[in-house]
């Protein structure tokens, strides 16, 4: 019989032994080494068998085996150190508490997160970012507080079937067995929220809590009691069901999560978020919740409210393809927002504008969740400098009359947790040869006081751990696919510890190219055995449940990866995820990323190799377009400009061929007379001390903060103080500058360059240009607005590029009542150079001129570069 219910009974420790639930609660245990030795210390046996989870070890874990460990001074004395350690690292102020005006709380919104693998509520990178988000976070004392959603069965399991096709299913998850615990009201009922849905229903989520070391996050969770109709289900899986339930979930992650950090705040003291930060659009609705509650409990307008909330929020974007954006039909959004699920301050229309695709080459049937993330937050990025920059040319259509570079999204490279993801033999084997505490402060100081000996040791440790781990995964995968254990013996030679290791691992959507590699198959056989220096391929991936281009893609991969004569060389490891990464990004010499430019956003798993000492091989895409230097790997050429999309793909593999051939193969097998690979040590150990420092999820964070976080909150202060007088203000000012905005003109534009010293006013590099303009205002006034000189140079169609701009100062008025403004352009480049004039909307609670969108140029243009502009300019 099956059971209807289950539930886990939770192990009543010994006193002495009381702080292990509190340690196993706090998930700094994740990436704290001393505490997962401690619970290894337990049982080594239960550890490995429960996938190393202190909350399920602790109920495993014999009666008799507890009370040993309770009468065990030595144990007991390791418990309650590791106990002090995590009090003093949860209560000792770290950097942020060094700083001023930052803000006091940020709510950090996301629809997965990766904090660990026994916590599986992620499917790829945004949420393994997210969770590095956090982790840095709490180790830098950033007070934030994350929220998401907790997924019954959280994203799939992957298998492979007898003929190599992808097997999907779906584990049931019992939150009372993860380190979790529900948020409870003062009374000790669990706490509850509720959004509306459609025909007066309500849906109730309880709230988990999960502590990421100083951070707490919230996770929604919809199947309780309460709940009918289907609504228990909405949170039942990551990225599954239809387009009506992906809403409803997107609704409970906003509405309700906003809701729900009402109520932590309230229980816990903690203060009130001053900044809300999107991790991607699908939490898109607390912008709108947010200004629900202004509307209905301060009294403002909705355009008083949107002023107020936009000031305090940030949305990251993470796709470079529109495709990747969450859309809904107007209809099916007017269905959730309509009737008598409105807000009698927030319509559906209001809504709706909210997410419309009102601009040239949108869809007006759609609901944009990333354009309605972009209308609600006053500051947006994205996550590489290359991403920032196809963000602005995605997007542009958002703000008219500004060139790409000026569209306001700027960018934050991610980073990746070190504590996470170096592998534990790393510090172990630096601390043996430099010895304790030689890490320090600045870990990657100490690589140049490694010698080269104790970096190929490290290499060839983490790459035999790696080829340990898979022949494993080798033989459990082939039993899974139904074959028996007499006819595996061949898996124990899979791999070999001393070959050339290459990795590739990533969701299998089309433009991550997982096949690439396959394009010319004699040319990579022959890599693979190529006598004197042959290559290894370690590959793991999963396809969206619904793609079944990518599940093809796999299964192509996988039968070539089965031919007899190349299966000792090439392997696929089923179910990638947190736990399959940790030794297998370290274990790989070299880290392979193929993706079309531009359409790998980041990609951070390279990141993580070369924290280990790995080598990246990689398109120049994402973080390796601007941290690749000649020295840390290798950069794929890429065909830029090749239409036909097979073209490019054998222009792209054989260029990768050649450098494995050529470069990368011969580098790792030239030896000295000591056997070390010299030249690769010595790219080895400038990518740990050059590009160590940059990669981390501690420089992201502290520049989130700086860049965006402090600058969030400075303007959320401005506009809610004195009642959101400065809101109200702004919206008023805002909806008067939009109206009168058509009656502005620049009627005549002149430019005169400086003499040359012979009576010449040629322009001249080093020169100057004297531009002025006549403005006819309108009902605008002066202060209203900066005229602005914008200049560069002009290509074949006078666009200009590489643009910059100067203000214009106001300088009287004509006879007709024009404005005259007056300004300087440096002539500081030579070639073909061009100017116009604009005008933009100036106000100080602006982030940026282009935030409205609004833009004006000349009608007409009057150009002088003689020494007598005077009557052009008047004409």
């Amino acid at each position: 019989m099956r059971a209807i219910r289950r539930f886990t009974v939770r192990t009543v420790l010994p006193e002495p032994l009381a702080a292990l639930a509190e340690l196993a609660a706090n998930l700094r245990w994740s990436w704290h080494a001393p505490t997962r030795e401690l619970f290894a210390a337990v049982d080594p046996g239960q550890w490995e068998a429960v996938g190393c989870d202190p909350v399920r070890l602790l109920g495993a874990v014999r009666t008799e085996r507890l009370a040993a460990l309770a009468a065990d001074g030595r144990f007991t004395a390791r418990i309650a150190d590791a106990a002090a350690n995590l009090h003093a690292y949860l209560t000792e102020p770290k950097w942020y508490q060094s700083l001023t005006d930052a803000p006091r709380s940020i709510a950090y919104f996301s629809p997965e997160y990766g904090i660990t693998a026994v916590l599986p509520q992620y499917s790829g990178g945004l949420g393994i970012l997210a969770g590095d988000h956090l982790k840095a976070a709490s180790d830098l004392g950033v007070p934030i507080i994350g929220v998401g959603l907790l997924y019954k069965h959280g994203y799939f399991r992957q298998s492979l079937s007898r003929d190599a096709w992808q097997l999907e299913t779906y584990p049931l998850i019992d939150p009372d067995n993860l380190p979790l615990t529900k948020v409870r009201e003062p009374d000790g009922t669990a706490l509850r929220v509720t959004i509306g849905l459609p025909g007066l229903r309500e849906l109730v989520a309880q709230v988990w809590l999960a502590q990421v070391g100083r951070v707490p996050l919230l996770l929604l969770d919809t199947d309780i009691e309460e709940n009918a109709d289907g609504g228990r289900e909405i949170t039942d899986r990551l990225y599954g069901g239809s387009s009506e339930h992906r809403l409803h979930q997107e609704m409970l992650l906003g509405i309700g999560g906003i809701r729900a950090v009402r109520a932590y705040c309230r229980i816990t003291g903690v203060p009130q978020p001053e900044v809300y930060h999107t991790n991607e659009g699908h939490a898109g609705f607390l912008g709108v919740e947010r200004i629900r509650e202004l509307t209905e409990e301060s009294g403002l307008d909705f355009a008083a409210a949107l002023s107020a909330v936009r000031a305090g929020t940030l949305f990251t974007t993470h796709t470079p393809v529109p495709a990747g954006i969450d859309r809904f039909s107007h209809d099916l959004v007017a269905e959730n927002f309509g009737g008598d699920n409105q807000s009698p301050a927030v319509q559906m229309e209001h809504v709706l504008g909210l997410g419309a695709e009102d601009y040239p080459g949108g869809d007006p049937g759609c609901f944009n969740m990333a354009v309605m993330g972009l209308r609600l937050a006053q500051r947006a990025n994205g996550v590489s400098v290359l991403h920032g920059a196809v963000s602005r040319e995605m997007f542009g259509g958002l703000w008219p009359g500004f060139d790409s570079p000026e569209v306001p999204i700027t960018s934050v490279t991610n980073g990746v947790h070190a504590e996470t993801w170096v592998h534990p033999a790393v510090f172990e084997l630096v601390e043996r040869e430099l010895g304790p505490g030689a890490l320090g402060e600045d870990p990657f100081a100490a690589v140049d006081r490694l010698s080269d000996k104790a970096i190929w040791e490290i290499r060839c440790v983490l790459r035999a751990a790696l080829v340990e781990e898979a022949r494993q995964r080798v033989k459990d995968s082939w039993i899974a696919r139904g074959a028996s254990e007499a006819e595996l013996g061949w898996t124990a030679d899979v791999l070999d510890p001393d070959v050339l290791t290459i990795g590739f691992a990533r969701r299998v959507p089309s433009y991550k190219r997982l096949t690439l590699m396959l394009r010319d198959r004699e040319r990579l056989t022959s890599l693979l055995l190529d006598p004197q220096r042959p290559i290894q391929l370690v590959i793991a991936g999963k396809a969206h449940p619904a793609d079944e281009g990518g599940k093809r893609l796999i299964q192509e991969l996988v039968r070539f990866a089965d031919e007899h004569k190349v299966r000792h060389r090439i392997v696929f490891l089923p179910n990638y995820d947190m736990a399959m990464a940790q030794t297998l990004l370290p274990g790989c010499d070299v880290w392979l990323n193929n993706p079309l430019r531009p359409l790998e956003a980041c990609g951070t798993s390279g990141m993580k190799a070369a924290l280990n000492g790995g080598l990246n091989l990689s398109i120049r895409d994402g973080w390796w377009d601007e941290w690749f230097d000649g020295e840390n790997g290798w950069a794929i050429p890429t065909a830029n400009g090749v239409d036909d999309p097979d073209r490019r793909d054998e222009l792209e593999a054989s260029a990768l061929y050649e450098l494995i051939e050529a470069s990368v193969s011969r580098r790792f097998y030239d030896r000295d007379a000591a056997g070390l690979p010299t030249r690769w040590i010595e790219m080895v150990r400038h990518t740990l001390s050059t590009l160590g420092p940059k990669v981390l999820a501690s420089r992201m964070v502290r520049d989130y903060v700086r860049q965006l976080y402090i600058p969030a909150a400075a303007s959320a202060r401005a506009v809610t103080a004195d009642g959101y007088s400065g809101a109200i203000e702004l919206s008023q000012w805002a909806q008067r500058i939009k109206s009168s905005w058509p009656q502005l003109q620049i009627e005549h534009v002149d430019a005169v360059a400086d003499s040359d010293g012979n009576g010449e006013g040629a322009p001249r590099l080093g020169g100057t240009l004297h531009v002025r303009a006549l403005v006819q205002l309108g009902s605008i006034t002066a202060d209203d607005l900066e005229v602005q000189a914008v200049y560069g140079r002009v290509d074949e169609t006078d666009q200009l590029r590489d643009t910059h701009a100067v203000a214009l100062e106001r300088n009287g008025v004509d006879d007709l009542g024009r404005a005259r403004y007056e300004g300087v352009v440096e002539l500081d480049r030579s070639g073909p150079f061009g100017y116009t004039v604009r005008a933009v909307p100036k106000h100080p609670l602006l982030s940026t001129a282009a935030e409205l969108g609004l833009a004006v140029l000349p009608t007409e243009v009057t150009v002088s570069t003689s020494g007598d502009g005077e009557n052009n300019f008047m004409r």
